[in-house]
């Protein structure tokens, strides 16, 4: 696999894991990830929360890290990334306002670049109109979106992943193996 330039759209109260994980697990194998939030450059970070499975109707939420951007939101040129992450937990809600995310995110569909979005992140999806005709998972609290959005809600177990295309989405964090291999493939090609 050679090396790639990927980009992770975060913010604050990302989910911790998904953000951390799989920034560090991409470096890991030899590609260069660039994290950036609107509005923050590099040196900055941005909360996290941790997301826990434990019974109750939804996910708890609890303080997670700070997790520091390496790179300048400002700066970004996407024609210069080879694939796309986009992050779960409560920074997608309103990353899909801020009218640059949405641009960035349709480039990667237009350039058809490998994606790759947990959890939440599929209401950036949902927002960006790219998830039409396509088969994605995410929290199932996402559903409404993606059907609205005209995509096919995939309701796969918590720790699956699926690929459609350029695209692979899972539920949440604890898919990271299965998601982070699917990614990998696509990275591959």
């Amino acid at each position: 696999m050679s090396n790639k330039k990927i980009l992770m759209i975060t913010g604050d109260f990302t989910e911790d894991y998904e953000t951390m994980v799989p920034f560090q697990a991409l470096m890991s194998v030899g590609h260069t990830v660039h994290a950036v939030c609107p509005d923050k450059k590099s040196g900055d970070s941005v909360a996290t929360a941790i997301h826990d499975f434990e019974g109750d109707q939804t996910y708890t939420e609890k303080p997670g890290h700070r997790f520091s951007l390496n790179a300048t939101f400002a700066d970004i040129k996407v024609e210069d990334y080879d694939a796309l992450v986009i992050p779960g937990g409560r920074a997608p809600e309103y990353l899909r306002l801020n009218k640059a995310v949405v641009a960035m995110v349709k480039h990667f569909f237009a350039a058809n670049k490998p994606v790759a979005a947990v959890c939440h992140g599929a209401q950036l999806l949902a927002a960006a109109g790219v998830l039409e005709g396509r088969k994605c998972s995410a929290y199932p609290a996402c559903q409404p979106e993606v059907e609205l959005a005209k995509g096919e809600f995939m309701d796969i177990p918590v720790d699956q992943a699926v690929t459609d295309g350029n695209l692979v989405t899972a539920p949440a964090w604890p898919a990271h193996p299965a998601w982070l291999a699917q990614f990998y493939v696509l990275l591959a090609k």
